[in-house]
This record gives C-alpha cells, sequence and structure tokens, in this order.
C-alpha cells in the first residue's frame, strides 16, 4: 500500500469543514419543515455545545455565507430559504441517499420490445441502415460469411452483417406515495424525514437523468394531496389518519392523464390503513385491522393493476400484522414490497427505480 502525503493546506480545511456544516444545515432544514430561523437557533445551539464554530469560521460568519451564496433571503417574516436553497437540498439528498451507487446504473426504463438504444441483448438480427457499428455481432457476422462462401473463401457482404438487439428505452411516470400520519414520527422516531429526502433525491435524480419522465408527490393522511416540488422541504407530518386508498386512488388518477407506457407508484408507509373517505366523510379506525378499510384499500390495488399500474410499497415497520396486510396487497396488485430501514429506504427505492423490467399486469 502507498501514501502520498501532501503540505498542509488550511484553506482546503477550511472548504471541507464548511461543506460538512452545509450538510448539518440541510438535515435541521428538512427535519424543522423548512424553517430557516428556527434552523439557525438550532444550528447555533449545536456549535455552542460541539464546538463546531471557532474564530476561523464563527457562526456569523456561517450565517453570511448562506446569504452571499444565495441559500436564504430576507423575506416578509423572517430568513426564507430560495430556490437555490430548495435546489441545494435536493441536490444533498441525491448525493447522500445515492453517491454509493455505481455510476454504470443509469436508470433505464425498459419495455418487453426490443429496439435502438439501451442495454444490449443476447439476440441478434440483419444489418439495417443506420444501425451503429459498435453493435456488430463479429461473431455470427463471420458465420454468416462462412455458411455463404465456404472457409476457403471468406469475403464479407452486406448480407453478412448481423448486430445485437437491445432494449427499448421508454419514458416512465411515477407517483411517489408518502404517509403523513402522525405515527411517521411517533415512538421516538423520525421517519418522515428520511421519507421527504427520498422524494427530494429522486426528484432531483429524474430532473438530471431522465427529462422525460415524470414525478409526482402526493401525501396521504386523513386524506390525500399532491405537492409540488418546490414545496417538498417544507412538508410536515400532521395528527393524522392513514387513509392509503385515497393516496392510491389519487395517484391512479395522476397516471391515467400520463402517456408514458410505464406507470407505477411507489409508496412509503409505516403503519395499517386506519381511515376511508366514503360519501365526502372520513371513517377512522385505529384498531387493528379494520377489515371494511382494509378491503375497500385493496380493492383499489386491483383497480391499478388492471389499468397496468405497478405498486412498490417501503415498509419501514416491521410488525408482523401489518406485514401481512403489505404482503396481501402486493398479490392483489402484483407488485413488490421491502421492509426496509428508515435510513435505507431510499437506496432500495432508487435500485429498484433503476433496475424495474416493465412487466406487463393481467
Amino acid at each position: 500500500m502507498r501514501f502520498r502525503y501532501v503540505e498542509w493546506d488550511d484553506r482546503l480545511h477550511g472548504r471541507l469543514r464548511l461543506e460538512d456544516l452545509l450538510k448539518l444545515w440541510n438535515a435541521l432544514l428538512l427535519r424543522l419543515g423548512g424553517n430557516v430561523d428556527q434552523a439557525l437557533r438550532w444550528m447555533e445551539k449545536l456549535g455552542e455545545r460541539y464546538g463546531l464554530f471557532d474564530e476561523n469560521l464563527t457562526f456569523d460568519e456561517f450565517r453570511k455565507i448562506l446569504e452571499r451564496e444565495g441559500l436564504v433571503r430576507q423575506g416578509p417574516s423572517g430568513l426564507e430559504m430560495t430556490r437555490k436553497g430548495e435546489r441545494y437540498i435536493r441536490q444533498d439528498s441525491l448525493a447522500q441517499i445515492f453517491g454509493n451507487l455505481k455510476r454504470d446504473q443509469a436508470g433505464d426504463h425498459r419495455v418487453p420490445h426490443a429496439g435502438s438504444g439501451g442495454e444490449r441483448l443476447t439476440e441478434t438480427r440483419p444489418f439495417r441502415f443506420g444501425d451503429q457499428p459498435s453493435d456488430i455481432d463479429p461473431t455470427t457476422t463471420l458465420g454468416n460469411a462462412i455458411r455463404r462462401g465456404g472457409i476457403d473463401d471468406i469475403s464479407l457482404t452486406e448480407d453478412d452483417f448481423a448486430v445485437f438487439e437491445n432494449e427499448h428505452l421508454s419514458a416512465a411516470a411515477t407517483v411517489l406515495l408518502i404517509d403523513v400520519s402522525h405515527s411517521m414520527v411517533l415512538y421516538g422516531e423520525d421517519r418522515f424525514t428520511p421519507a421527504k429526502k427520498v422524494a427530494l433525491a429522486l426528484t432531483e435524480l429524474i430532473l438530471r437523468r431522465f427529462k422525460k419522465d415524470t414525478l409526482h408527490v402526493v401525501l396521504f393522511g386523513d386524506e390525500a394531496r399532491e405537492v409540488q416540488v418546490k414545496d417538498l422541504p417544507y412538508v410536515e407530518v400532521g395528527p393524522y389518519y392513514t387513509n392509503t386508498r385515497a393516496g392510491l386512488q389519487m395517484a391512479r388518477e395522476i397516471l391515467r392523464r400520463e402517456k408514458p407506457v410505464n406507470k407505477q407508484i411507489f409508496m412509503i408507509t409505516d403503519g395499517k390503513p386506519s381511515a376511508l373517505t366514503e360519501g365526502g366523510r372520513i371513517y377512522r379506525n385505529p384498531i387493528g385491522l379494520d377489515r371494511r378499510i382494509i378491503n375497500k384499500t385493496l380493492e383499489e390495488a386491483a383497480l391499478c393493476r388492471r389499468k397496468h399500474i405497478t405498486i412498490t410499497t417501503f415498509m419501514i415497520a416491521s410488525d408482523p400484522y401489518l406485514m401481512e396486510f403489505v404482503e396481501e396487497l402486493t398479490r392483489v396488485n402484483h407488485g413488490r414490497a421491502y421492509f426496509a430501514d428508515p435510513e435505507k429506504v431510499g437506496s432500495f427505492l432508487l435500485v429498484d427505480f433503476i433496475r424495474n423490467r416493465k412487466r406487463r399486469v393481467r
């Protein structure tokens, strides 16, 4: 093993330290629903307790950096995040969750028929005008020439050339469903902030890499509502029950209006359905598994299947009877389910988003 030593650079050390402070800053903003003034108070207290600031970089200087870099600005009721600040949180979320994945996991969305572009298949076909020379299969091409002219007179003609097939790539329409019921922050564990970070990271990934894709974010508690990307850092959990059916209904309606062949729902939840909207009124029952609520939720999952919409559930709870419900919903929809730690759900979601092959739901 070899080590390379270089002269100590105080400026480099200062930049690295500032990057760490900015990551902490973004984490506080996510936890506090984008409240800049409250995040600054927390930052100052943490700095005093753990010695985060000194004469080289004081808290006041850090605050000025936030304003100078355009991450925050003075608003009508105090400091607020800018669009640049919101984008920086998305970028930081993407880097934290997905930064350790290989660059060649390109996140392609595949459909069952072949075409140009995408991942190379083992099947071949005759060369056509416009095919890439890099897709030529030398073994099949040479074999065609030998069969035509024999081993003693090998000469290539246009009809001998064969190329590898490639999977045809298609845009995807995705709805990310996030549970905002009160149980997401109960029992001393914040499950909602990681879910919100996943939404921000997935949004940034699509904006960067898959510009033809669409991503919608729907929150579901007592009711379901769609939020814009710019609103994500400010979203908070409420004193709500879990109306999973309403979330699935809104997601299905959103996807009905989308054109891509690949339509999918990613649902992040930690609890059982405990609410149901019927006749404009909300029926709630937090005790056990209410079959009235469960059956209506499963009916919606089956309807999604008939509309060729796959539901992937990321379950961040381990109660056996809740896992049993998720497994039942997955069977009804012909979807997928993952049971993951809140801090690891982002990696699970990205891998599924990238590697998921389109499956015809019957």
